[in-house]
Formats: structure tokens, C-alpha cells, sequence
């Protein structure tokens, strides 16, 4: 059976790909990272969603990007927005999807799997640099090059099935599949059970693709939000 590494993050998109890669036919290697995040219970939704999608693994990745700071989802200090803003937000990780591509890459090397699944969307997203098609085509031609394997022609690939869905699209595509969004956390502000602020750029695209998908939001809102 083929093999492929999928970063899960416990968010909605990364559940559809990990479901989608699954549906491929891939023996799905889970991975996901607590790199001093503010908010944890996504490593919560990321066991969960792993086990009930049925990766053959699952494993977390310890890193301190929180050492560094920069971005308002790894330094206290700075505030989560709860308004749209021009050009790229403060909840932009500074060289996330790299680190996190890096890691991938090493475990897919040590698995044999030639297949690395990452949900970067480049339509209904918050404009990261790292979420773009020329990133992630960039990212793989450095795999191949840095690695034993590409050398002795056993060539990996960085899937992104999701990079040109629009939000409801890819909410469409979970449904098929029948990936349960209660269990994921998008919001960039949860609480600590998980339940969503409602206002962040996260929940307003959230909120917007269930409702352009014609299809009930499972979210669970904090209190205020909801009122």
C-alpha cells in the first residue's frame, strides 16, 4: 500500500485532505506539531480527527516557534485580530509551512513514502506567502534535491488537493466523505474546550463556507459570539 505523510493541524482543511488521501488509497502517516501555539486544543482535534479518519499513525513533532514570536498565534503580546486587514496578517507563523514541510519531508524519507499531503488553500485564505502553488513547487523541487531517496530516483511529491477550492468547495468534498467538522478547530482564538470566538479571520471564512456549501455549521461558538 502507498504511503503518504499528511500534516494535520485538526483544522477543516487538513481533515478533508487527510480524508482525501485516504480515499486515494494511501496509508495516511499523520503529523502534527506543538510549536508553542496559543492554542492547544487543536492537538486535541488533530488526535481525534487522525484516529477517526483512520491514519495508520500519528505523530506530534515538538518544536519553540513561540521562541521566535512574530505572529499573534505564538506570541500572547500580540493581539488576534477581529477585523479584516490589508496585505499579510500578524497571524502569519514566519516560516511555518517550511519548517513544517522540512519535517515531512524527513519522516516521508524514512517511511519510503513518496507522497507528502498538505492543505494550503490559495483562494478563500488570509494571503500567506507559504500557502501559494509557486511555494509549494518550490518546496518540492528542493525535496528532490536534498534528500537520499530523490537521489536514488525515488522522487516525492507535495499533494495539494485543496489549493484551488474555494472554502465551500472543500466543505462540499469533507461532506462526501463524511469528515465530521464538529471535531475540528479553525478559530485562531479558541477557548481551552475549543470552542470558537467567532470573529477572527479563521471563523469569518469558516463561518462563510458552510454557508455558501448550503450545509449547517458545526462550530461551536463561545457564549458571546453567539449572541
Amino acid at each position: 500500500m502507498k504511503k503518504a505523510v499528511v500534516l494535520v493541524s485538526g483544522g477543516l482543511d487538513s481533515s478533508t485532505v487527510l480524508a482525501l488521501a485516504k480515499e486515494q488509497g494511501y496509508a495516511c502517516h499523520a503529523l502534527s506539531f506543538d510549536y508553542g501555539q496559543r492554542h492547544r486544543c487543536e492537538l486535541a482535534a488533530a488526535r481525534q480527527v487522525a484516529a477517526a479518519l483512520g491514519a495508520v499513525a500519528h505523530k506530534t513533532i515538538r518544536l519553540d516557534l513561540g521562541s521566535i514570536g512574530g505572529s499573534a498565534l505564538t506570541d500572547p503580546a500580540i493581539a488576534v485580530p477581529r477585523t479584516a486587514s490589508e496585505g499579510i496578517p500578524v497571524t502569519y507563523v514566519p516560516a511555518r509551512n517550511t519548517v513544517f514541510l522540512s519535517l515531512a519531508l524527513a519522516w516521508a524519507e524514512v517511511l519510503e513514502a513518496g507522497h507528502i499531503f498538505i492543505g494550503v488553500n490559495a483562494v478563500d485564505y488570509s494571503g500567506y506567502p507559504d500557502c501559494r502553488p509557486e511555494y509549494i513547487e518550490a518546496c518540492e523541487r528542493m525535496a528532490n534535491l536534498a534528500t537520499r531517496a530523490a537521489v536514488e530516483g525515488r522522487r516525492l511529491h507535495i499533494e495539494t488537493p485543496l489549493i484551488d477550492l474555494s472554502k465551500a468547495e472543500i466543505i462540499r468534498e469533507g461532506a462526501r466523505l463524511g469528515v465530521d467538522y464538529s471535531m475540528t478547530v479553525s478559530c485562531y482564538d479558541p477557548d481551552e474546550t475549543g470552542r470558537a470566538c467567532g470573529a477572527c479571520d479563521a471563523c469569518r471564512l469558516r463561518a462563510a463556507g458552510f454557508a455558501a456549501a448550503g450545509l449547517p455549521d458545526p462550530t461551536r461558538y463561545r457564549a458571546k459570539a453567539a449572541e
